[in-house]
């Protein structure tokens, strides 16, 4: 290596030092988080993210450089997808919002980096990796995520990318197997449980409290699926559940009837977003049969519950434990998932590496520019060198700069040995020269 190729190796790697911390490439792609595979719904609860705290996490992830990630919390999992220095730093927002023990948190979790980060997301989008397998709803959970962070300049170019290759890939999942078929979700699995073990269940006074999308969802498969129209809403913003309401021509009550409607109802079905249990056994004090059925993370209905004379409590956990039919179905399909999940991995990793190389081309341009001028070094030595080697045609060197990228992305799409391209590009440009 002569001494010019040396100095200018040196300064394309130091140059590639001061862009940035870190780099948003595939590398620096991380997802730490916590599932039902590891953890009950007890655990979950004190990791789950609120908007609130969600808000928080991203504008302590600004303050540290962190400038794509976001979060998605559901009944299911608590997750934290970004871009970052290291996947310490997204354990640290997620335990800092929540106030638990980031030791607590790793006992639990998952932590995964680049295609390991990405495999992920594919499978969580499609249905592969919720508790009831081809579980559909999780996609809508995660558009809302990074809606959510989107709007709050959280997603650059690297996220976005990436969550529109998962959405494509889900999609195609949903058109071409059956993985979503049957009972696919945690909120239509209880539809089931209150058919087969509820007598009479159409006659039955309902209160459903919180009208959320899986409360909505829920509200509607109680009328279209089992035929209930005593229905209650209760929402903690009224004006919701009297929307919804009107919509389905039942009944909404303020929050201020809560313990009234509670104590009345036959069936109570709860999928607020409280941040600890609004319903307690000091709420059901009556003889009669009731069926209590949880489907919020952090739990929103107290334990003591259970332990209540003629009171039915399932949480999402035990909900999704249920016997389903069509699950071997499902399981069927699996292995043609995980193959579109294949080949669109692939696309995505392939625009993750031209991407990259792009940008190692760029910055050698902008040197192969600087040598052209005479301005890389103020080095009497290397500028004798420039001057002899790179001045005398100087009409055509965009030309030959052009040459010798192009020259340069051709090998690197054969073999990506950067360092080494570097320095054929520079010999190139001076046999160009020189010719």
């Amino acid at each position: 290596m002569t001494f010019a190729n040396q100095e200018l190796f040196l300064h394309l790697h130091l140059r590639s030092k001061r862009m940035g911390e870190f780099p948003t490439d595939l590398q620096h792609f991380f997802v730490a988080g916590i599932s039902y595979k590891k953890s009950d719904s007890a655990v979950r609860s004190r990791f789950a993210i609120s908007n609130d705290q969600y808000e928080q996490i991203l504008h302590a992830a600004k303050s540290r450089g962190i400038t794509e990630l976001f979060v998605l919390s559901t009944c299911n999992r608590t997750e934290i997808y970004g871009v970052a220095r290291d996947i310490e730093q997204l354990v640290s927002l997620i335990c800092e919002a929540t106030g638990q023990s980031a030791d607590e948190f790793r006992n639990f979790a998952y932590l995964l980096r680049g295609e390991d980060a990405t495999q992920h997301l594919f499978e969580v989008a499609a249905g592969l990796d919720s508790q009831i397998l081809g579980d559909y709803e999780i996609v809508g959970q995660i558009k809302l995520a990074v809606k959510f962070s989107k709007e709050r300049s959280g997603i650059g170019p690297f996220i976005e990318r990436l969550f529109n290759q998962v959405l494509q890939t889900s999609k195609l999942i949903k058109n071409n197997t059956a993985l979503s078929s049957g009972t696919v979700s945690v909120s239509f699995a209880a539809i089931q449980y209150l058919k087969e073990q509820v007598p009479d269940v159409a006659d039955k006074t309902v209160l459903l409290i919180g009208t959320g999308k899986i409360g909505r969802n829920t509200c509607k498969n109680l009328i279209d699926y089992l035929g209930c129209q005593n229905i209650t809403l209760i929402n903690r913003t009224h004006e919701k559940a009297e929307e919804l309401a009107r919509e389905l021509n039942i009944e909404a009550l303020h929050s201020s009837h809560l313990n009234q409607a509670l104590a009345q109802a036959d069936i109570i079905v709860v999928a607020a977003n409280a941040p600890e249990p609004i319903v307690s056994a000091a709420h059901l004090t009556g003889s009669h049969n009731q069926w209590i059925i949880d489907l919020s993370i952090p739990n929103n209905v107290h334990t003591d519950v259970a332990s209540l004379p003629g009171k039915q409590l399932l949480n999402v956990d035990e909900l999704s434990r249920m016997k389903d039919e069509n699950l071997l179905k499902r399981q069927a399909e699996v292995p043609k998932a995980l193959q579109i999940i294949a080949d669109q991995t692939a696309e995505f990793l392939e625009w993750c590496r031209m991407r990259r190389q792009l940008a190692v081309l760029r910055v050698v341009k902008l040197k192969l520019e600087e040598i052209h001028t005479s301005t890389l070094t103020t080095n009497p030595e290397l500028q004798q060198w420039v001057y002899n080697t790179t001045l005398a045609s100087s009409d055509d060197a965009a030309s030959r700069i052009q040459k010798v990228l192009n020259t340069m992305a051709a090998k690197m799409r054969v073999k990506n040995q950067r360092g080494c391209h570097y320095l054929e590009a520079i010999n190139d440009f001076i046999a160009f020269g020189a010719n």
